[in-house]
C-alpha cells in the first residue's frame, strides 16, 4: 500500500465512478481497477460494491475514506511545508541587531523579509557584543548585524550601510550645532559611552572623536544599551556618543548633533551555512537599498 493506492482511493470514493476517476487521475480504467484490487487484497477489506451500473462504499470504505482523508490532507500539509522549508521559504530566522537601528533599518529589513517570504517567521534579538560572534558561530543565531567588521574564521562580513556618529546633549543644552562644539565644552562634559572592547572599530572611532579634539574625556558611566545611555541624557546625567540613527526612536528631550566621523554597519552569517532559508535572507539583505 503507498500513497497513490490511498489517493486512487479517495478519488473513486468522492466520484464514485470508475471511469470518471480514471479520467481525472490520467490512467486507464483497467489500472485503476487493478490498483483497487490490489488495495482491496492487501487490507483484506472490501473497499467497494460494484456492479455494471453502480459503484458503491461498502462500510468499511466509508470508515477509511473518513479517516484516510484527514491523514492525507495532514500528510499533504506536511510535504508542502517540507517543499518550502527546502526553498527557503518556511521555517524561523533569528537575527541579532544593534540596538541603534531598532527605529530605522530594522523595520525595512523586517518589512522588505515578510514581503519576500511572508510565512517566515523573525525573531528579532539583541545580546551583548562580546557575545556576538560565539552565538553565530554555534548557531544560537543566523544572522547578525553590527558595527564591526566580523574577521574570524567561518563568518562572512560584509558592510551594508553607513551612518554617522552624534553628539547626544539634553535638548535644553547649550550647544546648538556643530559650528560651536569647542575642546572647552567637551572638557567640562561628563560622558556616558558604550562599554568598552578594545577590539572594537566602533570604540575606536569614538576614541577618534576625542583624539580629533586632542582631549581625554571625563567619561564617569558605562552601558551596552543606547536606550539606557539616551534615558541618562535625558535626565541631564550627562551626554554621550551614539549613532545618529538613534534619532528614528523619537524620544523627547534629547538633540543630536551630528559629528563628521562615520559609522558602518556589517552583515554577519556562516560562510558554509547550507540552510536555504538563510542563504534567501542574506541575498535579499544584501540587495536592500537602506535609507
Amino acid at each position: 500500500m503507498d500513497l497513490q493506492q490511498i489517493k486512487y482511493f479517495l478519488t473513486l470514493a468522492d466520484e464514485l465512478h470508475f471511469w470518471k476517476t480514471a479520467a481525472k487521475m490520467n490512467i486507464t480504467q483497467s489500472a485503476l481497477s487493478r490498483q483497487i484490487q490490489a488495495l482491496e487484497q492487501e487490507l483484506d477489506i472490501q473497499l467497494f460494491i460494484r456492479n455494471k451500473r453502480n459503484v458503491k462504499l461498502t462500510a468499511a470504505g466509508k470508515f477509511l475514506k473518513e479517516k484516510w482523508m484527514k491523514q492525507f490532507n495532514e500528510i499533504s500539509h506536511i510535504h508542502k511545508f517540507a517543499s518550502q522549508i527546502q526553498l527557503g521559504e518556511y521555517g524561523t530566522i533569528r537575527i541579532a541587531h544593534p540596538d541603534s537601528i531598532s527605529g530605522s533599518l530594522v523595520p525595512q529589513i523586517t518589512s522588505r523579509i515578510n514581503e519576500e517570504f511572508p510565512k517566515l517567521q523573525i525573531e528579532l534579538v539583541q545580546v551583548m557584543y562580546e557575545n556576538q560572534q560565539e552565538f553565530l558561530a554555534n548557531y544560537k543565531l543566523d544572522v547578525v548585524i553590527t558595527r564591526d567588521k566580523t574577521t574570524i574564521d567561518g563568518i562572512s562580513s560584509k558592510k551594508i550601510y553607513t551612518d554617522h556618529l552624534a553628539l547626544v546633549v539634553p535638548e535644553d543644552h547649550p550647544l546648538k550645532n556643530i559650528d560651536e562644539l569647542t575642546r572647552e565644552m567637551l572638557i567640562a562634559e561628563k560622558f556616558i559611552l558604550p562599554v568598552k572592547d578594545e577590539g572594537s572599530s566602533y570604540n575606536r572611532i569614538i576614541k577618534n572623536v576625542f583624539k580629533s579634539f586632542g582631549i581625554q574625556p571625563n567619561v564617569y558611566l558605562h552601558s551596552e544599551f543606547g536606550s539606557t545611555i539616551i534615558a541618562l541624557v535625558r535626565r541631564k546625567l550627562g551626554v554621550a556618543i551614539l549613532p545618529d540613527s538613534y534619532i528614528h526612536h523619537a524620544v523627547p528631550g534629547i538633540r543630536y548633533i551630528q559629528l563628521p566621523h562615520p559609522t558602518d554597519l556589517y552583515l554577519n552569517w556562516r560562510s558554509d551555512d547550507e540552510n536555504p532559508i538563510i542563504a534567501n535572507i542574506i541575498k535579499l539583505l544584501l540587495e536592500i537599498e537602506l535609507v
